[in-house]
Order: C-alpha cells, then structure tokens, then sequence
C-alpha cells in the first residue's frame, strides 16, 4: 500500500528518491537538509510493542522539511507530552552533496536520555557544522521508556534497540542517494545513546551495518530479563493493568512515560528488590535478553564481537555533578549520604572503605561523586576499552577534563558537556547552558578540535591520537591546551579493575 505525497514541481530544492519513494528537502547554509523521514511504520494500532516493520511507500513527491514527532517521554526531563502524531520513528539528514557518486563518510547520532527521553528535533542535535566538515550526518528517533525498553509479555525485548537496527538498514539502503558511503558509517551517541551504541555492538542484528564507533559517556546499568520484568510489572500496577501487550496496550501512548516516571519517584522502597539502580532512579536499559541482545556489551567485546570496528570511547571527569545539581544536592551531600552510596555502589565487600583509602583527602561530596561517577560511566566506558582490547579490536580512549563555565565551575566537566562540543551547537538547548553566552574563543576552539577528531576518525579511523592499549594507557585529555597522557583515573581502574559489568539481577523473588 503506498501514500500519495505532493506532486508540486521542486525549483531549486534538493529531490532525493528513496527506496520507499522522492523526498523533497531544503537548502541550509550550504547544505541539502532533510528532516522527519519515516524509516520504519508507526508503532501504535497493531504493531504497538512489535519489532519495528518498514516504511510504506508513497506515491508522488513527499516533503521532508519537518521532523517528525518525538516519542512519548519521560516529563522529568522537562519533555512536553504534546505531540504532532504518532509517526515517531523518523530520520534526518544533512548533506553537503546529494550525489550519489560523492561518496562521503556518514555519520549516524543516537541521542541520549536515560532510555526515557531524547529527540533528534532538538537544536542540540542540529547537524549542520558537522556535516559542512564533508560528512552526511543522520540523527534518529527511537522508542523509549515503556514503550521501547519494557519486559512485556508477548513483545520483543529492546524495542528500542530494534528500531535503531531499522534506521541503520534504512542508511544501508538509502544514503548513497544523500551522497554517503554505506560502507563508511560510524555509529555516534552519548549517555543513553552511548549505551545503544554499545548494545548495537555486541547485536548480531546490527553486524554489517556500520564499520567505525564512538561511544560516549556509556551509562553501565544494563538489566537481566528478571529485573526487567519486575519493573515492567510495577509500571504496569501503576496503571491497573498487567505488563502484557493486550493489558498495557489498552493504556494510551502519552499516559505510559508518567508510570515510569512515579516508578523512578518510589524506587527507594524497592532497594532490596532492585539494588544499585535505586542510588540513580533508572527504570529502563537495554535487556540482556539471550536473543535481541545476547551478552551485555562488555562479554561481547571481550569474546571478539566488535573486533572489526574501530572505536572510540570515552567520559568526562566530573560525570555525576550535573545530576546532583537536579537533586539539590551537589555540594551538601551528607556524611550519611555518602556511606550510603559507596556501601551500595562501591565495588567489592569493603569497597567503601577502600574508596575512603584511595582519596584519603577527599570530602564527603567528593567521594559522593566519585563513586558515582565511576559507577554509572567512568568505570563501564574504561572496561569497554579494555574490553576491546581482549577482544583483539582497537580502541582510542578520551576524557574530557575542560570545566563548564556556563553553570558555575562547580560543575567541572560535568555529563553532557560533550554534546554541544560534537555538534558545535555552542549555544543551542540544554547542553548548551553549560558552555556560557556567548561562547568563549577557548569552547569554540575546543569544539573544533573534538569535531575534527570525530569526523577525521569517521572519514579514515584515525582521530588523531594513538590508539590505547594495556601498558601505556594512552588517553587523550579533551581541554585547553588538550594533552595525551596516561589514564589519569589511576585510582579509581585500580578500585574497579576486578569488578564484572554485566546484566543487573533481580535481587529477591
């Protein structure tokens, strides 16, 4: 069954004709920009919580100027519930040459947001200065929360994680026609994105489709079935209805984020159920299902799946102080608070008192962010180095040390600062706040250098500083003057260096 789309005659705007029919974009400073492309059929009616399943054709001319809906999503992260329609699993792109014999390297961006939020619509995300480097850029929705990453009965595990598969085959199959290189496209995506790319990675669904990655502030948690099921049911129970695909699709797409969200309000009554993940409300990550996603990232990259890939991996210094902030707690953690989270996260049976022993000077506050900065993604990012490495793969490995001026420096290099430096959006939505206004001479020259890493490495594999390996430990510090060094959180490797990332169990039955 095919659509029928406008016929209106195209003057000078860019046409590029799809597998699924001609799209008709816009010029942007430069570039041929096409936004709110279908690349899998709505989610909702009967393929609500099914694998995603391809775009219908059209007929005629369709207009891509638009993006599409977001997702529903979380509203703690001040995300509007309104939505334009239900076409959420949509794609943009921005090229500097639709031509199909230009041949350029693409790069693909999955945005972040704790599984429950992330929109490629936002202006944070805008793919102009990276794609006027000579790069086709495409940034995509995919399903969060509930609807995306729930244990469901009857339902696929990862959703999410399968409607990103389906975009990447939609690149396989159609970015030649945007000017872009099938057979060049690196995989980018930072917090939750970064876990996807991590989980993409280590998917047998997802072999083929892109050749580079750059792995950004991967947040650890990743759930065994059990967990997943238990907190699937408890969201479920906020709704009255059972966590089954007949009982929750009965709930309207917009209502399911706030269950999430009350579920993230309660998880400290569930401490003995859910352990670490109560520290951090986190009620959805990818599932280590045994068939959408096999073994957690870490086991796959060790046993060699990714070993085809170059990779590029990383954190920032000061990755726990942004959410502190949110908690209204940054810089008044108690001495309570923090025993609590170094005897929940702390790795080992005496874990807080050895962290207590590796930072003798170290306040309360202090501790309270390194240990969960290091359990949520500095630790998981270091292990996904050495867990390329074992593999046979290569890897380069960064931390981003500049602090953010645009918050206070309290911040230091806090979780997200990356962002706006990839994109060179320095001023644009959220991530943008934390660089200041106007941008200072050293974050724009920062932001230069961290895109042209990105996309040198996009374009040839090299970003420019050498690879990591087990002895040396060669890191690049992202900051001004950026320097390469020695891993310098010694410390904490050595505190971690025996700790397993693996599928989160469900404590009690």
């Amino acid at each position: 069954m095919s659509t029928t789309a406008s016929s209106k005659p195209s003057g000078s705007e860019p046409e590029v004709r799809t597998t699924a029919g001609v799209l008709r974009g816009g010029r942007e400073t430069g570039l041929a920009v096409f936004r709110g492309i279908p690349f899998a059929e709505p989610p909702v009616g009967a393929l609500r919580f099914a694998a995603p399943q391809p775009a219908r054709g059209w007929d005629g001319v369709r207009p891509a100027l638009e993006f599409g809906p977001p997702p529903p999503q979380s509203g703690l992260l001040g995300a509007s519930q309104d939505s334009a329609g239900d076409d959420w699993l949509t794609l943009n792109v921005w090229t500097p040459s639709p031509d199909p014999a230009a041949g350029l390297p693409v790069m693909v961006w999955i945005p972040g947001g704790g599984y429950v939020g992330g929109n490629s619509s936002l202006p944070e995300f805008d793919g102009g200065h990276l794609a006027r480097s000579g790069t086709v850029v495409v940034t995509l929705n995919y399903r969060l929360g509930v609807e995306g990453f729930a244990q469901i009965d009857g339902a696929p595990a990862n959703r999410g994680l399968l409607d990103q598969v389906a975009a990447l085959e939609w690149v396989r199959d159609n970015v030649r026609m945007f000017g872009g290189d099938p057979d060049r496209v690196t995989l980018f995506g930072q917090s939750a994105g970064g876990g996807s790319v991590a989980s993409l990675l280590a998917m047998p669904r997802a072999a083929g489709l892109f050749r580079r990655a750059i792995a950004q502030s991967v947040p650890g948690p990743f759930f065994s079935p059990e967990l997943a099921a238990d907190i699937a049911a408890a969201c479920a129970a906020e709704l009255g209805v059972r966590p089954t695909v007949s009982g929750l699709s009965a709930v309207a797409p917009a209502r399911l984020p706030a269950a999430g969200d009350a579920i993230s309000a309660k998880a400290g009554g569930r401490l003995e159920r859910w352990g670490r993940i109560t520290q951090r409300p986190m009620p959805f990550a990818p599932v280590v299902d045994g068939d959408v996603l096999p073994v957690a990232p870490w086991q796959a990259l060790a046993d060699g799946a990714a070993r085809d890939i170059a990779l590029i991996v990383g954190h920032t210094r000061d990755e726990h102080t942004l959410f502190s902030l949110i908690d209204g707690v940054l810089g008044q953690v108690t001495h309570e608070q923090a025993e609590a989270a170094l005897r929940l996260i702390a790795p080992g049976p005496d874990g807080a008192r050895r962290y207590r022993e590796a930072f003798p000077s170290a306040s309360d506050n202090e501790l309270y962010e390194l240990v969960n900065g290091d359990w949520l993604f500095r630790m998981p990012n270091l292990h996904l180095a050495d867990a390329q490495l074992a593999g046979g793969g290569r890897v380069h490995l960064y931390e981003l040390t500049w602090p953010a001026p645009g918050l206070g420096e309290s911040l230091g290099a806090t979780h997200g600062l990356d962002v706006p430096l990839v994109f060179g959006n320095l001023s644009s939505g959220g991530p943008g706040l934390l660089i200041g206004d106007p941008p200072s001479a050293a974050a724009q020259e920062l932001s230069a250098r961290i895109r042209g890493a990105w996309t040198a490495f996009a374009a040839h594999g090299d970003p420019g500083w050498p690879a990591y390996d087990a002895e040396q430990r060669l890191t690049q510090i992202f900051d001004t003057p950026s320097v390469v060094t020695a891993y310098p959180e010694e410390a904490s490797r050595l505190l971690w260096q025996n700790h397993t990332f693996a599928a989160l169990p469900l404590l009690t039955r």
